[in-house]
């Protein structure tokens, strides 16, 4: 079982305060270092994931930053981060996880949803936005990660009225939960044993999701 590294933590906070080339390039073997304990990581926690969901696809970020259209222009995330997709049409959503010292969180959701997906989510909102509810108020949720987050337009989605009981919910561009973990956890052997409850407490919410995602408002299946 791979455990994060005390000295994976501080690399990225040395490189956040020596983002440049210069320094990264004579610390390449220590973050060669922190790569590889990371990617082991990554791999345990696949492994346990797979146990409980199908995934799909998993991907480590580059640490190299894309400077193209930023004012930021520092080469280098100071940070580790990895994704899994849920497999097929029938499940939907992503598994998210960001490692940083003091900024370690974990993520689920849509973070960016097809425009067709997100119409159909919102037309499902509209007509009945019980379940959804039902999920975001449950107790374990609230826990978990709070509320349901992510970007949304100011009034209303063009279609809906601003008006609507479920504007709230239909503001909404993104749909997401995130949990902050401090630093002693994510060094502890029970890291990934969080990580992997926090995804587990997303389930419901993925399991409405894919519901409404692959059914029209009249209960039809959209895929066969």
């Amino acid at each position: 079982m791979t455990i994060i590294a005390k000295t994976t933590l501080d690399f990225c906070k040395k490189l956040a305060k020596n983002n440049n080339r210069d320094w990264f390039k004579k610390n390449d073997l220590v973050y060669r270092e922190a790569l590889d304990n990371v990617k082991g990581f990554q791999q345990d926690l696949l492994s346990e994931l797979q146990k409980i969901d199908e995934i799909d696809k998993h991907k480590m970020y580059r640490i190299y930053r894309d400077v193209r259209f930023s004012k930021d222009k520092t080469p280098y995330n100071p940070d580790f981060r990895m994704s899994f997709s849920r497999e097929g049409a029938h499940r939907r959503g992503g598994y998210y996880l960001r490692i940083a010292p003091g900024e370690t969180y974990i993520a689920c959701g849509f973070w960016g949803p097809e425009p067709k997906d997100l119409k159909l989510i919102r037309n499902h909102i509209a007509q009945d936005d019980k379940p959804l509810r039902k999920i975001i108020m449950r107790k374990k949720f609230i826990d978990l990660f709070g509320e349901l987050q992510g970007d949304q337009v100011k009034s209303a989605p063009k279609g809906f009225s601003k008006d609507h009981p479920a504007i709230d919910l239909l503001r909404f561009k993104q749909l997401y939960v995130s949990r902050k973990i401090d630093d002693k956890l994510v060094l502890s052997d029970g890291f990934k044993k969080e990580v992997i409850k926090t995804y587990k407490g997303v389930r419901p919410f993925f399991d409405y999701m894919t519901e409404i995602l692959t059914h029209d408002l009249n209960g039809v299946p959209l895929y066969g």
